[in-house]
């Protein structure tokens, strides 16, 4: 038994507490924020953790790990906002601040499309004078040109911002998206629920209850979208519980959410940037504690970009069954100090699942499996989109 593994002269109210969470997962019963505390606890043992995420993970989905041929775009890093834990934005008149021209949005979606993606994931800045038109645009011309190129754009606290500055609710923002092309929405600007934690880090910024509002509004539309959390900052254990626990909620009432991607928190040149990384043990621990809280999660993701490549493979062993794709053009976390490469190759992210001892399968953005032939590709089974 899982408890077994835990070293003699360990407490034995954590022997018990892991006793009660094992018999809970092999009964199929759910786990409470009590039992995520216990499994956030340094004392607990990691590899225990570790091994009853990996079971949950096999159990839906054997050895399979997915990965997708995406390219991120980022139209402007110039922001409204100023959130603390953002190295990325520039404040409006800034000399670093940018906007991409049509042109070279144009460009990026050939580059992407040339060099076989499937997907585009666009985020950026807020600028305080793009009207609701700009935005839409980006999507209109980018799948005009590209039609069958997936478009994943927008979080919901940008989504929030194109509902105050043209006068329309959240529902008619993503109806008039949908039309130009959106596909489904990332699940950034989670950040960390709690308003202990988010007042300090992105104080103005949409809140929690928006953020779950737009995903619900967006579930109802047909919509799919991926969650988030940021984590390793200056939020607690229980305000992760409390985060997680959220989504779990939301899930069950809509079952819009695809994936959930944990993300550490760098804080290289932002306003935090005192405060340490997470460790690769507390990101390995997040990982694996955010399969058995979210049950009713498919897929959690080991984004490499912000994991890196080491620990983003070893999650593979807690809990991930997918390593999001190669990532091209990646901005945001880069900005804030990762090392991971600019890009990986279908070949090294094949590697990296294979030497896990895990087989490969490559998925579009609705986890639907892809048919190369060449550079022509194609859905192998439209039926598993939702």
């Amino acid at each position: 038994m899982y408890y077994a593994l835990i070293d003699d002269d360990r407490d034995a109210a954590i022997q018990r507490g892991l006793e009660a969470v094992h018999d809970k997962l092999t009964a199929g019963r759910r786990l409470s924020a009590e039992d995520g505390l216990l499994l956030f606890r340094p004392e607990t043992s990691l590899h225990v953790v570790g091994q009853l995420a990996a079971e949950r993970c096999r159990a839906k989905h054997g050895r399979t790990v997915f990965y997708n041929l995406n390219s991120h775009l980022n139209p402007t890093n110039v922001c409204v906002y100023r959130c603390k834990l953002c190295a990325f934005y520039r404040p409006e008149g800034h000399a670093e601040g940018y906007f991409l021209s049509w042109d070279e949005i144009l460009r990026r979606g050939q580059e992407a499309w040339d060099a076989g993606c499937t997907e585009m994931h666009i985020v950026g800045g807020l600028p305080p004078d793009k009207p609701f038109e700009w935005y839409v645009e980006i999507l209109r011309i980018l799948h005009t040109a590209f039609p069958k190129l997936h478009l994943k754009a927008w979080t919901a606290v940008e989504i929030a911002w194109f509902a105050r500055i043209s006068g329309k609710s959240p529902a008619q923002v993503l109806e008039t998206l949908i039309e130009a092309g959106l596909g489904s929405m990332p699940g950034g600007g989670a950040e960390i629920f709690h308003p202990e934690v988010r007042s300090k880090i992105s104080a103005g910024k949409a809140d929690a209850d928006t953020w779950l509002e737009i995903h619900r509004t967006a579930h109802r539309l047909g919509l799919r979208s991926n969650a988030t959390m940021l984590f390793g900052h200056v939020e607690e254990p229980r305000h992760r519980i409390d985060h997680l626990l959220r989504l779990r909620e939301l899930q069950d009432e809509t079952g819009g959410f695809q994936a959930f991607v944990p993300l550490p928190f760098h804080p290289h040149a932002t306003a935090l940037a005192h405060l340490p990384k997470p460790a690769a043990m507390d990101n390995l621990r997040t990982l694996a504690v955010s399969r058995l809280l979210l049950d009713n999660f498919d897929h959690i993701k080991a984004y490499w970009i912000s994991l890196g490549v080491g620990v983003a493979q070893t999650a593979l062993a807690y809990g991930a069954n997918d390593l999001d794709g190669t990532v091209r053009r990646e901005s945001i976390y880069h900005e804030a100090g990762s090392d991971a490469p600019e890009v990986l190759t279908v070949d090294e992210l094949c590697g990296l699942i294979r030497e896990a001892g895990r087989e490969p399968v490559e998925r579009d953005s609705l986890y639907r499996r892809v048919r190369r032939n060449g550079r022509e590709w194609d859905i192998e089974d439209e039926s598993q989109g939702r």
